[in-house]
């Protein structure tokens, strides 16, 4: 009888986990959809607002710049109220900063639009934090990058969707730079819509996420002062290499993911490469996309079979490659290699993620906040790039997102495995 009752609270516990994972999913394609919007957002308002490349990258400085401000507050939030309240607040900030996006098209002011990002960005931060080492606890460690793969994969479902969305609602009505104030204001108020709309639904998810009954993990839980410095001799998550060179590795992924998704609507649109206008070559970011979603699924099931640190070494060294051989060719090698990279961008994000948390016990949010906080890559990398953009030229700047690969094939082959 007691192995029974055993049974079947594994088996209840099983379903409780499948039912949490599911849920979930609908977050990560939201985050993921709202986060490739900027790459819409930075050719469009670029135009409107007769931005330099630096100027643009400003988008991306402010979205990301939020999770190096938010990260650490985020964890010590969510490891006061749980996962489930950590993401219904994360989901109603969010909804907030959509919401946000009216009053700046509105006004038709660049510095409003920022702002609205920065609040959009927070809530995206506290949801990432709360959500990513969930999805990890919610099995066995042996499974962890697997599992943050298949839900990553939904993340870049959002992200695949998101391109032809934006190009449709905002790209196709936008004629070009303007000047003239009307003009301006008229071409920003094309972001009204998609950003309401986006902010109802945030709003909707957050009072599903209040009702829903997910199970709580016991064992991130945080115990008293004693527990924090028994737990493998270290009182901080830091303290834990592998960790620590994780960050690093977040930070310079996320870096060179965003400059290429940021520059790729301009990179398609120069003569010698596509010369592609502005609502088609936005279309084209589905490519991108989509090859990151096709190699989650993927690399979820490999990830079964073959050491996660491996295969985050080999794809990072296959994106670097396809990074150069678009720098160094033209017409139509250069634009399906950038846009193959995406494919082997795929599994980078959500495997040094679980590979950084393994084993940090207690630590495990405090590693999460910090592994959220290095998201800030998304907004220094962009930036350095749209300097060498206006100054070296578009393709030559490229060179940046080679150099992070660079030291991502180094943390997947030797820096991901924790001190024994």
């Amino acid at each position: 009888m007691m192995s029974d009752s055993r049974a079947g609270l594994a088996a209840s516990k099983g379903e409780g986990h499948r039912f949490a994972l599911v849920s979930l999913t609908s977050l990560f394609f939201m985050w993921g959809f709202i986060t490739c919007l900027n790459d819409i957002l930075i050719p469009h308002l670029k135009a409107v607002f007769s931005l330099s490349y630096t100027e643009a990258m400003l988008i991306q400085f402010c979205f990301f710049g939020a999770y190096f401000l938010v990260s650490i507050p985020a964890g010590k939030l969510v490891k006061k109220l749980g996962y489930q309240k950590g993401i219904v607040t994360g989901l109603l900030i969010a909804s907030a900063g959509c919401a946000l996006f009216y009053p700046a098209a509105d006004q038709a002011i660049y510095s409003l639009f920022l702002a609205a990002l920065f609040v959009l960005a927070s809530g995206i931060t506290v949801l990432q934090v709360a959500a990513n080492p969930y999805v990890n606890a919610l099995g066995s460690a042996e499974t962890a990058s697997s599992r943050l793969n298949l839900t990553q994969a939904f993340n870049a479902l959002g992200t695949t969707v998101a391109p032809y969305f934006g190009a449709v609602l905002i790209l196709s009505v936008a004629a070009g730079a303007g000047s003239d104030l009307s003009h301006a204001q008229a071409e920003a108020e094309q972001v009204k819509l998609p950003y309401l709309m986006l902010s109802a639904m945030l709003a909707m998810l957050a009072v599903i996420f209040y009702q829903l009954k997910l199970p709580v993990i016991a064992e991130h839980a945080s115990g008293d002062d004693r527990d924090m410095v028994e737990h493998l001799g270290k009182t901080s998550a830091l303290q834990h290499r592998h960790l620590a060179m994780g960050t690093v590795a977040i930070f310079l992924y996320v870096g060179a993911e965003v400059s290429i998704g940021s520059f790729l609507v301009n990179f398609l649109g120069e003569p010698h490469i596509a010369g592609l206008e502005e609502a088609d070559a936005a279309k084209y970011i589905t490519y991108y996309w989509g090859g990151a979603m096709i190699g989650r699924f993927v690399g979820s099931a490999v990830m079964q079979k073959i050491a996660a640190g491996k295969v985050l070494g080999f794809n990072a060294l296959v994106a670097g490659l396809l990074v150069t051989l678009a720098m160094v060719s033209s017409g139509q090698v250069a634009m399906w290699s950038i846009l193959a990279v995406g494919l082997f961008n795929s599994i980078m994000f959500p495997t040094i993620f679980s590979l950084a948390l393994q084993k940090l016990g207690p630590h495990t949010s405090q590693g999460s906040g910090w592994l959220c906080l290095a998201i800030v890559g998304g907004a220094i990398v962009p930036l350095l790039q749209g300097v060498m953009a206006d100054s070296l030229g578009i393709q030559v700047a490229f060179i940046l997102p080679v150099l992070c690969y660079s030291y991502i094939v180094f943390y997947g082959v030797k820096g991901s495995y924790p001190a024994v």
